[in-house]
């Protein structure tokens, strides 16, 4: 019976070789968006999904609330976690961390150095409690308890050892910051999984009094929190989440501090489960080079898979009941042998599930080629290999049955039920109009392309505004190095600083604090008395020296800068000038501000200017010297402009500073931040949605007009009589065109009304994200409809412009 059952399916297929080509080509669109998509969704919802006991693990973060919202910090204060196993029942595991970022590590054997090592944390014993890794040298008992200690993974052991066995690595010494020696204790394998938790280099927390990090791993203040120090909790199993995060709110008001109170700001410490780590933008995890996944925008990309994948079905249902006339007599046939309706179901079925098939086949060869297309816009980690993984493989079949029967049910339960007796007879087939259903699916595509097209020319249409808006600083030619962080001396940054400002290329030169737009921020709590009341308010800092404004183009609207780089005098913006109540930039000079019980006056007002993307509105914002001199100085990074005419120059301007700093800074490597890639990085997310959106608009554009390509062959070459009777009485080639064309017009054109609200309620939900955004004009929905009306009747005139022009006596011969 199978083998009867796929035989006529072939046939059937081949008969209609068009048609089947359609079907399979929408159905391969659909499918490979699908699967690209899938894989995406799937990479990211895999994340630690392996460890033992996962749903147990937490990590504790601190969230900080205060008037002007909300902030977030992965790391915790210090004292929690002693406070934590002392004090608080229904914990297995306590495992404080603190990250590090050693300048150099030196094999002594060999005497090869490796420069500025990531992912090194400070742990002890507790942490390979936490996690199961899987030694491969040492034991996890009684492991970094001692100074001096230090596990390897197999990658890095591999990187500082290539010559030996991981049983020989133990015992081997290892030189930290050129005067730490540091013992391998053991080697662990690498997760194979997906995962977040990176480390490659565990260090005793003994050994921190030796390193840079002494100070922070030693500091009991309860109100100093580091994102460098973080703490993962496993529960006993049986202990209520809600019980430990009470604990801890009590531990958050038994440490309040009544001056933060007295701001507005709270501190509360979040239980982030292991699971929703690689989820939490408001929390980032350890590999800063790889952007968060989101939830919101994996759903988003589940939505736009689902609509091309039915769109690819809509076309599969138009085309499978237009042609069911064609099928009548085969079906009568069968029902007068003794086909059941049950057997001629699994007959359409299996055609289906051939043509899905073949479609399934294509779109793998379409699915490796858009993930090499797209391969700066997804994960490193996700490639076609993917596929290869059983649970991949799994989910590909299932979604092709599923794909099998949206498509092929209805059509195969329309063509079962036609009565023998009235085909035979050539009576009506049809109780209802069964083509109103086809311009209702037709409908629905095209609303789906319009919509998608709409979402594409707003997108572009806000990052080219976004991109073109003046920030109120200067952007161009201008460019910024940091120098090393564990360096702090000021006399290497003054003579990089002398040094660069004297090569032939550069214009102007400043050393400062970070440059004026930023994801780095510092804040402080202010005060202002006015009237014997108090405004306390978070007021964000920028440090820099007499040069920095002008290097910038940020213009003094009163007053003056500070007389040096140290005094404790302040130049606020526009935005904090108006929150203190004045309207008059003079008004407010020679005003007090207090900061940790230590007045500063205001001595100048600057112009407003965006310090962060412009999603976000202009924080109140104060310019200062140098007040950390004696102690850590915030003057650590080299601003410099270029010529701005003289761009092909630039290169070798780079080059000369490189070799300055080698000779300042020779075991350190620069990097180079030119200020307007540093605003384009801002829009990153928003240039990702639009290369998305225009891709999901080509691919629901392509599968919709072959849609529209195939009822318009049926539906011409029915009317080929009626065509030939219109041409011999007259018909000019214009008028049957516009006869042809005039249904399917009206459906796109139903499609742009329908669709343009949908487009316009969503576009506005998506502008609100954004302090500064563009108009919703007219004119968009305007050039969409314009636009997908064009591309329809080119579709739909390709064929009939040719029905037109054939030979009526052709036609008309068999009359």
């Amino acid at each position: 019976m199978l083998k009867n059952l796929l035989k006529t399916a072939y046939r059937s297929i081949s008969k209609n070789k068009f048609f089947s080509l359609i079907k399979i080509s929408s159905l391969a669109i659909g499918l490979s968006a699908s699967f690209v998509i899938g894989l995406m969704v799937y990479y990211d919802l895999t994340f630690d999904k392996f460890h033992p006991d996962g749903e147990r693990i937490y990590r504790v973060t601190t969230e900080f609330s205060n008037p002007d919202g909300n902030f977030y910090n992965p790391g915790v204060t210090v004292p929690l976690a002693p406070a934590l196993k002392e004090n608080v029942p229904g914990l297995e595991v306590v495992s404080p961390l603190f990250l590090t970022y050693p300048l150099n590590v030196q094999n002594t054997k060999t005497d090869q150095l490796f420069k500025n090592p990531e992912f090194v944390v400070y742990a002890d014993s507790e942490y390979f409690r936490l996690f199961d890794y899987k030694w491969l040298a040492g034991s996890g008992e009684n492991i970094l308890e001692n100074p001096n200690e230090v596990v390897l993974t197999k990658n890095r052991a591999s990187m500082y050892f290539p010559d030996k066995l991981m049983g020989d690595v133990i015992g081997s010494t290892l030189m930290y910051n050129d005067s730490v020696p540091l013992t391998v204790t053991g080697i662990v394998a690498n997760f194979e999984q997906r995962t977040d938790i990176i480390f490659e280099e565990f260090i005793s927390v003994e050994t921190a009094g030796n390193l840079d990090s002494s100070d922070l791993l030693r500091d009991p203040q309860w109100g100093s929190t580091s994102s460098a120090s973080q703490l993962f909790l496993k529960l006993e199993d049986g202990t209520n989440v809600t019980t430990i995060q009470e604990e801890l709110d009590k531990i958050v008001k038994e440490h309040e501090d009544p001056e933060t109170v007295a701001f507005g700001q709270k501190r509360r410490f979040y239980m982030q489960p292991l699971g929703d780590m690689h989820f939490d933008t408001n929390y980032y995890t350890f590999d800063f080079s790889t952007g968060r996944a989101s939830k919101s925008t994996l759903i988003s990309l589940a939505c736009i898979a689902l609509f091309l994948l039915l769109l690819g079905c809509i076309n599969f249902i138009n085309l499978n009941t237009a042609q069911a006339t064609q099928r009548a007599k085969e079906i009568g046939v069968r029902k007068t042998l003794g086909s059941s309706k049950k057997q001629l179901v699994f007959q359409f079925l299996g055609e289906t599930f051939i043509l899905t098939f073949a479609a399934g086949i294509l779109s793998l060869a379409f699915s490796f080629w858009l993930l090499r297309l797209f391969s700066d816009f997804i994960p490193s980690g996700l490639d076609f290999q993917i596929f290869s993984e059983p649970v991949v493989i799994s989910i590909l079949f299932i979604l092709l049955l599923v794909v099998t029967f949206l498509s092929g049910f209805y059509p195969a339960l329309v063509l079962s039920n036609f009565k023998a007796a009235s085909v035979l007879k050539n009576q009506s087939l049809f109780k209802g109009d069964k083509s109103a259903l086809r311009k209702y699916l037709t409908v629905f595509q095209f609303v789906i392309a319009q919509v998608f097209i709409i979402g594409t020319l707003l997108v572009g249409k806000q990052l080219s505004f976004l991109m073109s808006k003046d920030m109120g600083i200067r952007t161009e030619a201008l460019a910024s190095i940091r120098t090393p962080w564990q360096y702090q001396s000021m006399e290497k940054r003054v003579r990089l600083l002398n040094e660069i400002g004297a090569l032939p290329g550069i214009k102007e030169i400043s050393l400062s604090g970070n440059p004026p737009a930023s994801n780095s921020t510092n804040t402080s709590h202010v005060t202002y008395f006015k009237n014997e009341s108090e405004v306390h308010t978070e007021l964000q800092f920028l440090y820099g020296d007499k040069n920095y404004l002008n290097l910038y183009d940020i213009e003094l609207i009163a007053g003056r800068q500070q007389l040096n780089d140290t005094i404790k005098e302040m130049v606020i913006n526009e935005t904090y000038m108006k929150l203190l109540g004045f309207n008059n930039p003079q008004d407010v000079l020679g005003e007090v501000l207090k900061m940790s019980d230590e007045p500063y006056p205001i001595v100048g007002v600057m112009e407003d200017f965006n310090q962060r993307t412009l999603k976000a509105g202009i924080e109140p914002m104060a310019f200062a010297g140098d007040w950390g001199w004696n102690n850590r100085s915030r003057f650590n990074t080299i601003h410099f402009s270029l010529e701005a005419n003289d761009s092909q120059n630039w290169p070798q301007t780079i080059t000369q500073i490189e070799k300055v700093w080698d000779k300042v800074y020779a075991d350190s490597d620069i990097e180079v931040n030119f200020m307007d890639d540093m605003v384009r990085r801002f829009y990153e997310q928003e240039r990702r949605t639009s290369v998305l959106l225009n891709w999901a608009t080509g691919l629901s554009i392509a599968i919709s007009c072959l849609g529209l390509l195939g009822l318009v062959v049926y539906t011409t070459e029915r009317r080929t009589k009626e065509i030939g009777i219109r041409k011999v009485l007259g018909a000019s080639l214009v008028q049957l065109n516009l006869l042809l064309c005039k249904e399917f017009l009206v459906l796109v054109s139903i499609a742009f009304v329908i669709a343009a609200p949908i487009a316009w309620y969503g576009m506005d939900n998506w502008l609100q994200d954004f302090a500064y955004k563009t108009d919703i004009s007219w004119w968009i929905f305007g050039i969409s409809g314009i636009a997908m009306l064009l591309v329809a009747l080119a579709i739909i005139s390709i064929r009939t412009i040719a029905a037109a022009n054939a030979n009526p006596v052709k036609s008309l011969r068999t009359e």
